[in-house]
């Protein structure tokens, strides 16, 4: 791994992607953003409008690619931008093209794959083979990030010197990186926040205040700490950027996909008509339900909150339902 990065090509043109290319560009970066749509592609080298970053203009000194192998040619560095249920297809498409002694991978998507149950960079070795791989997660929205709103993020990989690399890649006045080395830990903290989102939302859409967000968001820790640990990551992990930290911003904020779907379920809406709603834009949550509740299951933890959202996800339970449900649970001490 002695080549120095000089060139990077940002795999996935959705809003995240776009804006951590930007922020690359921000510190004098060479970056390429490659995505599957040529249209897109088309329209950002024309316009400087990407049509998954809206009100965004893109600089020139943007290039955007469709062929992945141009893309990725001449890059040092690959970022991993798909939504998480995708990722698969993309590594699939890079695979002819990847060399572990040129490239080193950095993953910025936040989910676990449906049906194996994977992590990201599990996915990544089983159709890349080893490689220098690391995860970038935290508290950051794309629409803050690309107005340079200050944010502070946590890059982890088990090479330490990677994290570093990237943190001084990545890092400027306005986009603070932390190094981590618990890369099972960062990533089930990305991943595991967004279905607790979705909760978030449906209590606000269905108008019941602040104390019971202020319960959920307090069990969610408890939930995403107690299955972590037990899938492998750090306690202390879960308290920081990649866990109550995303957990905060993904619950709050009215720029949250995740938080926007719960909302519509609280408000009466089923999730088939939600999810049409939104076109091509991604609430990694949904998914993410599924997976977590599955490995939850199979080591055997207790994830009540995380259960509740995916029976009214997938089972159709009624919102009012599910809150009374958990409430009238059996009584417990508050480290159960």
């Amino acid at each position: 791994m002695n080549r120095h990065i000089s060139k990077t090509a940002v795999l996935g043109d959705g809003a995240w992607g776009t804006s951590l290319a930007l922020v690359l560009l921000w510190n004098k970066h060479d970056v390429t953003l490659w995505g599957p749509f040529k249209e897109n592609i088309d329209a950002i080298n024309a316009t400087g409008d990407n049509q998954f970053l809206k009100g965004v203009k893109l600089p020139k000194e943007l290039r955007a690619e469709a062929d992945i192998a141009k893309a990725v040619a001449d890059a040092d560095l690959l970022v991993l931008a798909s939504p998480s249920q995708y990722m698969r297809k993309t590594l699939n498409a890079l695979k002819p093209h990847f060399r572990k002694e040129q490239h080193r991978l950095v993953d910025i998507a936040k989910g676990i794959e449906t049906g194996s149950l994977k992590r990201m960079s599990e996915i990544c070795e089983e159709i890349l083979g080893e490689s220098h791989y690391a995860a970038l997660s935290g508290p950051s929205h794309a629409e803050e990030v690309s107005r340079k709103v200050p944010t502070a993020v946590v890059i982890a990989s088990k090479e330490i010197e990677l994290a570093v690399e990237l943190q001084n890649l990545f890092m400027n006045e306005f986009f603070r990186v932390y190094t981590s080395d618990d890369l099972t830990g960062v990533e089930l903290g990305g991943a595991l926040k967004n279905v607790y989102a979705i909760a978030t939302g449906m209590i606000d859409g269905m108008g019941l205040g602040d104390n019971p967000k202020a319960a959920l968001m307090t069990r969610a820790i408890a939930e995403m700490s107690r299955l972590g640990v037990m899938l492998g990551g750090r306690a202390q992990t879960f308290s920081g950027l990649s866990g109550v930290g995303d957990l905060i911003v993904t619950c709050m904020s009215r720029h949250s996909r995740n938080r926007y779907v719960g909302e519509e379920l609280g408000k009466g809406r089923g999730i088939d008509e939600i999810i049409r709603s939104m076109g091509m834009v991604v609430a990694e949550g949904v998914k993410t339900s599924e997976s977590m509740c599955q490995l939850a299951r199979k080591i055997g933890v207790e994830t009540p909150v995380a259960n509740t959202i995916y029976d009214i996800i997938y089972h159709g339970k009624a919102p009012k339902d599910a809150v009374l449900e958990l409430m009238t649970r059996k009584a417990k001490h508050e480290t159960e």
